[in-house]
Order: structure tokens, then sequence, then C-alpha cells
């Protein structure tokens, strides 16, 4: 009986293949599995500690401000203060409209300035985007004297108004880039297909660009909003007068050189982070794919 050879067989060929590992990925030894989740653990723990410890302290009385012990005695009285014998009231309303004015004029006006840059050539777009650009690298600092003069001189301090076009100068430039991206990553075809079915720029713009925008949309309304709500520095400048203030502004009257309300300050703080926690999850889904639509382009 003779033995058939297969031409060309070899005992490395027919050996079973080794599974090759994924480029990039290498296979961590325990003390790394160890040292990573330790690290995770313990940047976990770093960020979550001090609003945990400010909610804590917001049900304390005034008395255990600065006990290290979890509540002893419950209380809701710093929240009955805060609603009832504070005008905080009056500067939530203040902050509201504030807000409320920033975030829709912004997001249009985002939203318009990022599709025309995306779509149309014209005379001083080049400047205009890098206007928008060098606009960012100017801090806070150095433009609330030259703010201050401009509102003063147009009469728009302790005015809402006046606060929201300083905003605006803040959410304005960056989220005009980030739409201008976004509008790089939607085929032009559409535009084309709305131009032949009669649309003028704007129609194609609102009834065919708009809904296919809603993730960058969302980061845009959600940085206009943020920017308004936990800006600081030009409330306090440009607003004066408890009844004018902001929440960023009236905040500061609980603890500064004369008065020391700690309880009042944390549980104001708690109230004012629940707009922006029920705004961000709202958002959250968008945000991932808003904010990394324009790193390459179909």
């Amino acid at each position: 009986m003779t033995t058939v050879e297969t031409k060309g067989t070899t005992p490395a060929a027919t050996a079973p293949a080794k599974k090759r590992r994924p480029r990039g990925r290498e296979e961590r030894g325990p003390l790394a599995s160890i040292a990573l989740h330790a690290t995770l653990l313990l940047a976990g723990a770093i960020a979550v500690l001090p609003p945990l410890w400010l909610l804590v302290t917001s049900f304390k009385p005034q008395s255990e401000a600065f006990s290290t012990d979890l509540v002893k005695d419950f209380t809701f009285g710093n929240y009955e203060h805060v609603l009832n014998d504070t005008e905080f009231p009056n500067w939530l309303l203040n902050s509201l409209i504030v807000v409320g004015l920033t975030t829709v004029i912004g997001v249009f006006i985002s939203a318009t300035t990022g599709y025309a840059v995306s779509r149309f050539k014209f005379p001083g777009m080049r400047p205009l985007m890098w206007l928008l650009l060098i606009t960012q690298m100017f801090p806070v600092a150095v433009l609330i004297v030259p703010l201050y003069n401009l509102l003063a001189s147009l009469g728009l301090l302790n005015q809402p108004v006046g606060l929201v076009v300083t905003y605006l100068t803040i959410a304005v430039p960056f989220c005009a880039w980030m739409m201008k991206g976004y509008f790089d990553t939607i085929p032009v075809e559409i535009d084309e297909a709305g131009r032949v079915d009669g649309l003028n720029p704007f129609g194609t713009f609102w009834r065919l660009i708009v809904p296919l925008a809603k993730p960058g949309l969302a980061v845009t309304g959600f940085y206009s909003f943020i920017t308004g709500w936990a800006e600081v520095a030009y409330a306090s400048a440009f607003m004066t007068g408890e009844e004018n203030l902001t929440l960023a502004g009236g905040l500061q009257t609980f603890v500064n050189q004369y008065t020391s309300d700690w309880g009042s300050l944390t549980a104001s703080a708690v109230i004012v982070a629940v707009p922006a926690a029920v705004i961000f999850g709202f958002a959250q889904r968008h945000l991932v794919s808003g904010l990394t639509a324009g790193a390459t382009k179909s």
C-alpha cells in the first residue's frame, strides 16, 4: 500500500494557523489591570466627592457646615431660606431670561454663519473666519473694561440685553466654527436637490439642512446655555444691585468678606445644578456625534 502525498503540502502548511492579535491591542498583565482600575476608581472618587459633599452640606444646619460627619440633623431649612427669604427666585428669573435669549440667538447666528461659510464663497469669507478664531484668544479679564465702556455708552449696563450681547461674543465664534465643520459633512447634493425643487437658499437651509444638523445644533445649544448659565466675570461686572443680579452674581453674596452663609450657598448651588443636568440629559446623546462630526469629511 502506497502513501499518496499531496504536492506542495508541508507540515507547516497543515499546522493550524495562530490567531493574530489585532494591531495596537496588547494583553495587559494582572498588575497593569489592577493599576488601571485603581486609577479609574481614584479619578471617579475625585470627580464625585466635591458635588456629593456639596449636596450633603446643603442638608446640614449652619452650625454643622464644616463638620466632617454625615448629616446628623437633616433639614430643608437652607432651601426654605434661599427660596423664601432671599432674592434667589429673582436671580433665577433673570438667569432664565438671559440664558434663554443667549441660547436661541446663539444657535440661530451660529447655524446660519456656519452654513453660509460652508456652502457659499463671498468676499471677506476667510477674514471673517479668522476674526471668529482670533476673538477666542483674548482672555475675559482683558475684555471686561472695553465691553463695560461699550455697554455704558449704549445704556445697556444692568440690562439683560447687554449681558446677552456679551455672552454671544463668547458663544457664537466657537459655535460658528463647529457648525461650519458639521455642515461640511452634509452632502452638497442635498442643497442642489432643494434648488431644483424651487427652494431659495434659506428655504433649503431651514427645510432640508436643519433637520439633518440636529446633533450639531444640540451641541451649539448646550454650549450657549452653559456659557450664560455658568459665567461669573461678566455677570458680576455688568450687573449691580440685588434685583438685577443673575445666579452667578447672586450666589457670591452668600459668602463674601462680610458674611459666610455656607448653608444657603450650597443649597443654591444644588438648585442651580438641576437645570444644567436636565439640559445635559436631553443633549447628551447628540454631544459626541456633534463634536466629532467636523473631524472627517465624507
